[in-house]
């Protein structure tokens, strides 16, 4: 058994960022109420250091400050060190991310704070060199020393403001939102969009799957040719980059450059399950075989790298191994020479082991220019062929690859993650009608209820070593919620939509403030932060109170719950300014309030073959329809009194109000195509 010469109280910890730092000489403490006692009992600022396991300058600066010793002891003896894994705290993380940009107006990962004894921040920034770092230290113990009253007035007057921050887009009166409002979100967006390459304009690129699921949508709801071709473009540009792993399938976090040519090489779970939803959702749309291919291999390195024995999901894979990023993906051409012998040629021009693909230090990063088909084509091979010797390429580098060290695995669970993966891989079985897709779905939630749902719809955020932890926050409610509607609406199964109802009361009851018409992200239970923060910003994972008003239209739909709906509109329309100066941060709102403003349809299927018939019909594009299936009403406001024994009707409905049913998928889909 290794020994070490330090080890401090991480060591408790299942968090595997946590760990990583349970040896360095600083005494690293968890966030909780030991760690706070201490500092006001001993009257000493909190340094609050924040980060994540995948976080490549996280583990720049763990290096090059918190394994000294010199440092560790001026940590140690000026302050209470605290530790946070952002993805277990993303409350904590949220307050202290505010107040860095209130104070610098940037951000970013490892997050480091020092704060009074009570938790009120008052200095802040991101990575530190190590001797900045040391004389930051001493600079700031040495002002609070001097200057107390002044460092506790600013420090009241940086919460106050951490607490308007999340005032300013609640405290608005709503207005009715029109079609209009949509149009001059998406004029003002199409400034920011680089049609050349995809995603948005310059350097570094993140791939923001809710923002091209809107304008998927948008496109096809408003037959925008342009929008079209700028999603599909960056589908494919993403899809024949670095930023996809060409081996092993799955999508790093951003691309670095303006090109999707060099990733940040860590692969987040979240990212993963997103991607899934938006390239099934232009599956359906396009029918462009590429799409397929990228789903079925992201799904293959989830159940390969990323599924625990139980069926929950991982949360990532760190971008580096041996101690240098990207060293497990990418390749020197004397390797590939090696591996490939004879096809070496051919799979040097298929994936750019050439000027295009390489990287530094004599590695190449795998990438593509061509569709299949184009490069069949030009070397005169045929299409089955090529597809053929590619997998095997692929098959033939994966075994190599098995050899390598592996980059760090975080292997917590969270479930708000694990919702996105459940609803990406169930949008994937609509899309190609891979059974096994949404019986991994369905495993994972059968591990969520399992282990992280209580009767009473509460939820936990975290899991390891069978080790349930952290009330689950609203990120947790909603993403679960929808995944359940999800699950729901593809299978017809009602204990996914009671699971639903009850998740969504428990939000109501420990989330909701009704005079302010809108969810906070920490559940009234929770006492331990100073600030109880509200997140509207749609990022790389859309705010947990859009999905909230998404899942507030379905359910009252579902259910025939108008207060539903007058919540969801109501909180929408008070985005409306923010939705139409910065579209890009607002995306998953634009969803639900097109939903408001467009034609939206109940799609209801009763009788004993509906299952069948609703795999039909889900395999085509249908953003604004929703699904209703059963051979029986079970109390189901849609379903009842539209059930006859013997056959099976399809009813396209609006606002619960249906048409006359048809027997066909073909005349419903020529309906819904009829009344756009």
């Amino acid at each position: 058994m290794e020994k070490h010469q330090y080890t401090n109280q991480l060591i408790h910890e299942t968090s595997p960022y946590l760990l990583q730092h349970a040896h360095n000489p600083v005494n690293w403490m968890p966030w909780g109420d030991d760690a706070l006692e201490k500092a006001k009992k001993e009257n000493k600022l909190l340094l609050i250091s924040i980060g994540y396991a995948a976080c490549h300058w996280c583990h720049v600066m763990e290096h090059e400050s918190f394994e000294d010793w010199a440092i560790a002891q001026v940590m140690n003896e000026y302050f209470v060190c605290i530790k946070v894994d952002r993805e277990e705290r993303p409350d904590i993380d949220q307050i202290y991310m505010t107040a860095v940009q209130l104070m610098t107006q940037r951000g970013g990962w490892p997050l480091n704070i020092i704060a009074l004894p009570d938790g009120r921040p008052f200095w802040g920034g991101t990575y530190f060199m190590k001797d900045v770092w040391m004389n930051t230290l001493l600079q700031v113990h040495n002002f609070y020393q001097e200057n107390p009253d002044k460092t506790v007035d600013y420090a009241e007057r940086l919460k106050q403001g951490i607490s308007d921050s999340n005032l300013i887009p609640v405290s608005k009166k709503g207005e009715d939102i029109t079609v209009e409002h949509l149009k001059q979100a998406v004029q003002h967006w199409q400034s920011n969009l680089d049609y050349q390459e995809g995603g948005n304009a310059g350097a570094p690129k993140f791939m923001m799957p809710n923002n091209l699921s809107f304008l998927l949508r948008w496109a096809h709801q408003t037959n925008d040719v342009d929008i079209l071709e700028y999603v599909e473009t960056t589908l494919s540009k993403m899809a024949m980059g670095g930023i996809y792993d060409q081996a092993g399938g799955g999508f790093a976090r951003y691309s670095t450059d303006a090109n999707w040519k060099v990733p940040h090489f860590e692969k987040m779970l979240y990212d993963n399950g997103q991607i899934l939803s938006v390239y099934a959702q232009a599956f359906k749309k396009t029918k462009n075989p590429l799409y397929a291919e990228v789903i079925n291999q992201t799904i293959d390195f989830l159940k390969r790298e990323m599924r625990s024995p139980e069926h929950g999901f991982y949360s990532s894979l760190d971008a580096d191994s041996e101690g240098e990023e990207g060293k497990f993906y990418v390749w020197k051409k004397q390797e590939l020479e090696q591996l490939l012998k004879d096809e070496f040629e051919l799979f040097s021009k298929y994936y750019n082991i050439n000027a295009n693909g390489y990287w530094e230090d004599g590695n190449y990063i795998l990438l593509r220019h061509q569709t299949d088909k184009a490069f069949a084509d030009e070397h005169e091979l045929s299409l089955s062929d090529l597809k053929d010797q590619v997998k095997s390429w692929q098959t033939t580098l994966l075994k190599e690859r098995e050899s390598r060290i592996r980059p760090g695995l975080d292997d917590k669970i969270l479930s708000s993650w694990n919702a996105l993966a459940i609803s990406g891989l169930v949008d994937s079985y609509q899309a190609l009608g891979n059974t096994e897709f949404l019986e991994l779905a369905e495993k994972n939630m059968r591990f969520i209820k399992e282990k992280q749902m209580g009767s009473d719809g509460s939820l936990k955020h975290s899991y390891k070593n069978d080790i349930s932890k952290i009330n689950g926050f609203l990120e947790d409610y909603a993403l679960m919620i929808q995944a359940l509607l999800d699950l729901f609406e593809t299978t017809g199964n009602i204990p996914y939509l009671e699971d639903a109802k009850l998740l969504t009361n428990k939000t109501f009851e420990q989330f909701y403030d009704s005079e302010k018409s809108i969810f906070y992200f920490t559940p009234k239970s929770q006492t331990d932060v100073i600030n109880r923060s509200i997140e509207v910003h749609d990022n790389v994972i859309p705010a947990s109170n859009s999905v909230m008003a998404n899942n507030l239209f379905r359910l009252g739909h579902l259910t025939a719950n108008q207060d539903y709906l007058k919540i969801a509109e109501r909180t929408v329309s008070k985005m409306v300014d923010d939705f139409i100066n910065y579209p890009g941060g607002y995306s998953n709102w634009l969803h639900v309030a097109l939903d408001f403003t467009d034609k939206h349809f109940e799609v209801v299927l009763t009788g004993e073959d509906v299952i069948e018939k609703l795999k039909k019909l889900q395999e085509n594009y249908l953003p604004n329809c929703l699904f209703c299936a059963g051979a029986a009403d079970k109390q189901l406001p849609l379903l009842k009194n539209r059930i006859v024994n013997g056959q099976t009707f399809i009813y396209i409905c609006q606002n619960n109000t249906c048409r006359l049913p048809v027997e066909s998928t073909k005349d419903a889909l020529q309906i819904v195509a009829t009344d756009e």
